[in-house]
């Protein structure tokens, strides 16, 4: 039985987003000895369970609505930028309902939007708090009979640096949380049924990423498609836009995952005191912190010679690096549906509409929704009911709909 109608869940998306946006601060961590990874860690394939508990999901922070679920906080294993084997943590989530629809039930693996830095931001503590943003769009999954996953990727809640809108990092977290979901013997999941991936903004990157990926590093995945709302595709167009902004924090936030992902950048060496200062506060901030305490910032006054950080990206070594997460070099297997507002005011559309016709030029079936809601807040509640939509005909098994040279 459903907790609520799905026009409640769409109409819940807004509201609770600004509830999220109006608490004075993130959840603590009640069981942060769960986010230990063990050292070293155990041999296994990636996507295998280290460790689960039984969890909760409210769906606000006031904590009236609990998801009609059964959830489980997990870690799994995956791997890092480089390859390398690490510890990750999430949450499956399975409708108590029975699945109605054609086959067996269905997995979605979420890829929420930006966190934050700090450990506390970590979506399997929000989600249980009530905290989660994204908390309606999940609900909204879960009221289609789809299990969903949702992975706190690298570095939220697990020890080391969040590596936000590293592209090969999230990708593997995304996928690997889909493998995890269905070897959990509590989750009551198929082991080999349909999967889809969705996420907006930063979430949005992490599944056009996972679509990219997804063919040579879980190709046994029966990936129905993707939908990526308003991705960063290409972070050097990104970062332009972000320097002096109102969330310029999330500019601090990525400067943390490339120092962690690429030690030898060393990017504190290029900053000053005061540069310095926000690097190390950004590392334990959530997103309505860093907007809070660094906002319209320009980079320039937190360097040594007061040059701009964006300046930094045209030279090497930083311009290799930050060309290694552009998205759109690699082609999905799965269609792919991208919507994204004309007037958003932290991820550029152009440079989405660019990965969009790119795609299209590989052979990807594309679907590119342009939408006139102004700001990225709200370009998000505009795309969730579509988003909705187009799932559901990718788990129906209908064809999927393509605008190529259209866009």
């Amino acid at each position: 039985m459903r907790i609520f109608p799905r026009r409640a869940v769409s109409a819940a998306v807004a509201t609770v987003s600004v509830l999220a946006l109006a608490v004075a601060g993130p959840p603590q961590a009640s069981a942060a000895s769960f986010y230990d990874p063990p050292s070293p860690l155990p041999s296994g394939r990636d996507g295998d369970v280290i460790r689960h508990e039984a969890s909760t999901f409210y769906i606000d922070p006031i904590k009236l609505i609990k998801a009609d679920a059964e959830v489980q906080r997990i870690m799994y294993l995956s791997r890092d930028t480089h390859g390398s084997p690490i510890a990750v943590t999430g949450t499956v989530l399975t409708p108590r309902s029975a699945w109605h629809g054609a086959g067996a039930r269905p997995i979605v693996s979420y890829a929420v939007g930006t966190q934050g830095e700090g450990d506390d931001c970590a979506p399997s503590k929000a989600l249980a708090a009530g905290f989660e943003y994204e908390g309606p769009f999940i609900a909204g999954l879960l009221t289609r009979g789809y299990g969903v996953v949702v992975t706190d990727y690298e570095g939220l809640g697990t020890p080391g640096d969040h590596t936000y809108v590293n592209r090969a990092a999230e990708a593997h977290a995304v996928l690997d949380a889909i493998r995890a979901a269905q070897r959990l013997p509590e989750a009551d999941l198929p082991d080999d049924g349909p999967v889809a991936i969705a996420g907006y903004s930063q979430g949005g990157g992490a599944s056009a990423a996972a679509a990219e990926l997804q063919p040579s590093y879980a190709p046994e995945l029966k990936l129905k498609g993707a939908y990526a709302g308003a991705v960063p595709a290409d972070l050097a167009e990104v970062a332009k836009l972000l320097d002096g902004h109102y969330a310029v924090g999330f500019l601090g936030f990525a400067l943390v995952s490339m120092n962690y992902a690429y030690p030898e950048l060393n990017i504190p060496a290029l900053l000053n005191a005061r540069g310095k200062q926000l690097f190390e506060q950004v590392r334990t901030e959530c997103t309505v912190e860093a907007i809070a305490a660094h906002a319209f910032t320009q980079s320039a006054t937190l360097t040594n010679d007061g040059r701009s950080l964006t300046a930094y990206l045209g030279e090497e070594p930083y311009r290799s690096r930050v060309a290694e997460q552009k998205i759109g070099t690699l082609k999905p297997s799965a269609p792919v549906l991208i919507v994204h507002s004309a007037l958003d005011d932290i991820v550029p559309y152009a440079q989405d509409r660019d990965l969009g016709r790119t795609w299209c030029g590989k052979g990807v079936k594309v679907q590119f929704s342009t939408s006139l809601v102004p700001t990225h807040v709200l370009g998000a509640v505009r795309a969730f009911p579509e988003a909705f939509a187009w799932l559901e005909g990718r788990f129906a098994g209908l064809p999927a709909p393509v605008n190529c040279g259209l866009f």
